[in-house]
């Protein structure tokens, strides 16, 4: 399918202060198709000199939009959810340019929109309480917003990574400076211009692009951001906390890595449950730190389960991610997909596993793009390589359990809590298991991507810190106040 967004207009430099412009040492990064291995642009790279501007507009601008009425700050956000929706089709083909993200699976601006719309009213939530518990006294607590935030955003699904960070920061009357990842910037350079255009003041929205040094480093040791948001790896998530705690011990949101386990027990209908499990690995060709790489199937039913599995999984269509029948997409990068070769290879040398299909980088013909072949693998050994590490691309591990005991403890050794799944008709049974688990959300006859806003998502362990979502995110950007007031006493008469 041709290119529909015309690259000579798409927008590559930070915005600060309510302007656009380029690094203030003219550096710049090329960004590249993952499907064709064009050039798209060259994409500014933030300095600390950027860095330190833009956490300076946030901070000068802080006072004015902390103290805007509600109504206020909400008709920006309103207005921003309406553009947001108008360049829905234009956000979509950015990130499938830059990072391979196929159309046909497009949910993110929509989303986007409705985070908008719902914090545009939500900044009514943040109320404090009162206590006549303390004899002589009128006791309170104020929420108040904690300040300049700094959001570190993915590259996996952008858009709705940067309204759900972006938007309740806002509604708590903080300002914010947002990094893009290096992999797709240009969704948030877009959504940048969206927020001009709907008129938001100099410095309540900053957003630069650029790579984790020096611009993401110079976030997290910031001594004026009193709240950093970050999303990525656990192990860059371990530095943005180091670099916080030595610096201001700034307030830190983590959500990291995963290696989500689903546990099939025998009275399932292996049809659809497979269908689900496909659909998580393959969901944005693997690239989602929820996905359901370590599946435990009972004994009885594993035979029959991973051959409907294969089926399914296998048969996904590869190509051009602006082509809306695509199903699965190039991986985001030369950077990943050779992450996840080193994966394949290590897979290989695995004495006791066995290939169930995919183990391949494949490169369709004529385009060369970024792609792996949907991979699986049974009785793969629970201390192996690919069971223990978070792979971000399509690649499952499958295994077999007998009694639940034995499942739950394969599922709960691992380092990571981020999501966890449940098939049973035996409700009790569910519900054991979903105790037992030690994950952040827990989805019975369900999997991921399935995540309804209103509920707090967010990890256990090494999965990360903090809950995002409806209702939720909001608090994370409030701090609390108690105030304290003596009455003064008086005279009673009695007659």
């Amino acid at each position: 399918m041709a290119h529909t967004v015309l690259l000579d207009n798409i927008e590559t430099r930070h915005y600060i202060n309510g302007a656009f412009s380029c690094s203030s040492d003219g550096a710049t990064f090329q960004l590249e198709s993952p499907y064709s291995h064009e050039k798209i642009a060259d994409v500014s790279e933030a300095s600390i000199e950027d860095t330190n501007r833009a956490v300076a507009a946030a901070k000068a601008a802080f006072a004015a939009w902390s103290n805007l009425d509600i109504p206020t700050r909400g008709g920006y956000m309103r207005k921003m959810a309406i553009l947001i929706r108008e360049a829905s089709q234009e956000l979509a083909q950015l990130d499938a340019l830059s990072m391979g993200r196929p159309i046909s699976s497009y949910f993110d601006a929509n989303y986007a929109a409705e985070q908008m719309d719902h914090y545009a009213e939500a900044g009514w939530e943040a109320r404090g309480e009162t206590s006549l518990n303390t004899p002589g006294f009128v006791n309170m607590t104020f929420r108040q917003p904690y300040g300049p935030v700094a959001i570190i955003i993915p590259w996996n699904i952008p858009v709705a990574m940067w309204a759900s960070r972006v938007a309740p920061a806002l509604a708590a009357g903080c300002t914010v400076v947002l990094k893009s990842s290096e992999k797709a910037p240009l969704s948030s350079a877009k959504l940048a211009a969206l927020a001009h255009r709907a008129g938001f003041p100099p410095g309540v929205i900053n957003v630069l692009s650029g790579h984790g040094t020096p611009c993401g480093s110079t976030l997290a040791s910031h001594m004026d951001i009193r709240v950093i948001n970050f999303t990525g790896s656990s192990a860059t998530g371990r530095l943005v906390q180091a670099a916080a705690s030595s610096s201001n011990l700034k307030k830190v949101i983590l959500e990291l890595g995963g290696k989500s386990p689903t546990l099939v027990f025998d009275d399932v209908d292996i049809e659809g449950v497979t269908a689900d499990m496909a659909k998580s690995v393959l969901f944005n060709s693997g690239q989602t730190c929820m996905a359901s790489t370590r599946i435990y199937v009972q004994e009885s039913i594993a035979e029959s389960f991973m051959s409907a599995f294969v089926k399914i999984f296998s048969a996904a269509r590869k190509g051009d991610p602006l082509n809306p029948n695509t199903e699965i997409g190039p991986q985001a990068d030369k950077k990943q997909f050779e992450q996840i070769k080193a994966y394949l290879a290590t897979a290989r040398f695995d004495a006791t596993s066995k290939l169930l299909t995919g183990g391949r980088a494949s490169h369709e013909a004529g385009d060369g793009g970024y792609f792996i072949e949907p991979t699986a693998y049974c009785h793969v050994a629970e201390n192996a390589k690919t069971q223990r590490e978070e792979i971000f691309g399509p690649f499952v591990n499958i295994n077999v359990f007998k009694t639940e005991s034995e499942a739950i403890k394969k599922a709960n050794a691992t380092e990571y809590g981020l999501y966890a799944s449940v098939y049973t008709k035996d409700l009790s049974r569910a519900l054991r298991v979903a105790k037992a688990f030690e994950s952040g959300f827990v989805g019975v006859n369900c999997t991921s991507p399935t995540s309804p806003p209103d509920m707090p998502f967010g990890g256990y362990k090494c999965s990360g810190q903090g809950r995002e979502g409806l209702g939720h995110s909001l608090s994370e950007y409030l701090e609390f106040k108690s105030v304290v007031v003596k009455l003064e006493t008086t005279a009673t008469n009695v007659d």
